[in-house]
């Protein structure tokens, strides 16, 4: 089952290395979604929790690295979220698994369609305002370094899509 359909027209903000980023995740949600069985559910839920504190570590050091005016904010609800996914895969292993695919399903979905497209669409305004190619590229690395992401495939020197 599909509960996140990647779209550009929904998702795509114009910086690569965040669409990249961001499309990885609807994967990974889907992937929790489609877990035939408790154990394959849990072992999804952590590959998207590792994925999504990568993810996360990334956004945050760009934006303390071009002192971005929203950050704290911005890294405040990365915190939020974090905390959340860490208490529900907590209980994804036993009797309460249901309210954590629960939260996959409907909860995650939603939160990630608000999120991309306020907090994380006015970093990557912020970004492509804040840097030529070469800049991006010595941010990207230094972020990659603090977050220990790496990009799949991205061209970490394109500020679009």
């Amino acid at each position: 089952m599909t509960v996140m359909t990647w779209s550009d027209e929904t998702y795509a903000l114009g910086v690569d290395r965040m669409d990249d980023t961001h499309r990885e995740f609807v994967e990974l949600v889907n992937a929790c979604d489609s877990a035939a069985d408790k154990a394959a559910f849990v072992a999804a839920f952590k590959a998207l929790l590792a994925h999504t504190e990568q993810h996360f570590a990334f956004e945050d050091s760009l934006m303390q690295q071009t002192a971005f005016s929203s950050a704290e904010e911005h890294i405040g609800e990365h915190r939020k979220v974090l905390a959340e996914m860490a208490q529900f895969l907590k209980r994804a292993g036993g009797p309460m698994s249901a309210f954590a695919r629960e939260y996959v399903r409907a909860r995650l979905p939603e939160w990630f369609g608000i999120h991309a497209s306020t907090m994380d669409s006015a970093l990557a305004f912020h970004l492509k305002g804040t840097a030529d190619a070469e800049a991006l590229a010595a941010l990207y690395a230094s972020a990659d370094a603090a977050s220990g992401i790496t990009a799949k495939g991205a061209d970490a020197t394109s500020a679009t899509a």
